[in-house]
């Protein structure tokens, strides 16, 4: 087949002053683009790269239109608004060009964390209880409470519309309502969006990838601290 790579590189990014360090971790390097291009080519497809960018220099709708792809590999970002991830699917949508990954719904719902919480919630899926924080001395909400009406400790604070662990790190567990309403107004400050906090909950965190169109696969990624020999004996699949 003839496939487009459709990707934002960090080092194409938009910058500006009082950018936060880690604002754009979840854009792509050229090592990863080769990568897809090499395994691409190496089962029998022709490949070419295409900056996900709509506006000149990088005219990606005109690039496209020329190359005529039998298949889009979108892995985009994009840069701005709060559906960025959904951005390069709608105008492949409207181009009529298949491409893989979630489409547009999937992507706009799942970036906006508070939202997919409460789809959750309204299908009686676990997830822990929340609260977004709009302004840094919003009161503690009573959802936020536990049964008894206490608040209870700890709770993870991060951005509401961020990927790739943007925004958490250390101080993102907080343990007292003073180191709460600090992280907060910290978050507000560098990510310039409403900040997500809910009840901190402990066990291993998991990357899931699912295959489509292929069966009932799924593939668990492991993370750098996990020892080969600790491979599940079996998987759940989805």
């Amino acid at each position: 087949m003839k496939i487009a790579v459709l990707a934002n590189l960090k080092k194409n990014a938009p910058t500006w002053e009082g950018i936060a360090e880690d604002h754009w971790d979840d854009l792509d390097s050229p090592k990863t683009i080769e990568a897809i291009m090499n395994a691409l080519r190496a089962n029998g497809h022709t490949a070419e790269f295409f900056e996900a960018q709509i506006t000149p220099p990088y005219s990606l709708i005109e690039k496209l239109t020329d190359y005529a792809p039998d298949l889009c590999f979108n892995i985009a970002e994009s840069h701005y608004g709060e559906s960025r991830e959904a951005q390069i699917p709608a105008v492949l949508d409207a181009l009529r060009m298949p491409y893989t990954g979630s489409q547009v719904l999937n992507l706009t719902l799942s970036l906006d964390k508070p939202m997919t919480k409460r789809i959750l919630h309204y299908h009686n899926l676990p997830t822990p209880e929340f609260q977004v924080f709009e302004k840094a001395d919003d009161p503690i909400d009573s959802d936020l409470l536990d049964d008894a009406g206490e608040l209870r400790f700890p709770l993870f604070v991060k951005p509401s519309r961020e990927g790739t662990s943007i925004g958490v790190d250390a101080r993102s567990i907080v343990h007292t309502v003073a180191e709460l309403y600090d992280v907060v107004a910290e978050q507000l400050q560098r990510y310039r969006q409403p900040i997500l906090v809910e009840h901190f909950i402990e066990g291993r965190e998991l990357t899931v990838g699912v295959v489509g169109n292929l069966g009932r696969t799924a593939a668990r990624r492991l993370n750098d601290r996990e020892a080969l020999d600790e491979l599940p004996a079996t998987m759940t699949f989805l």
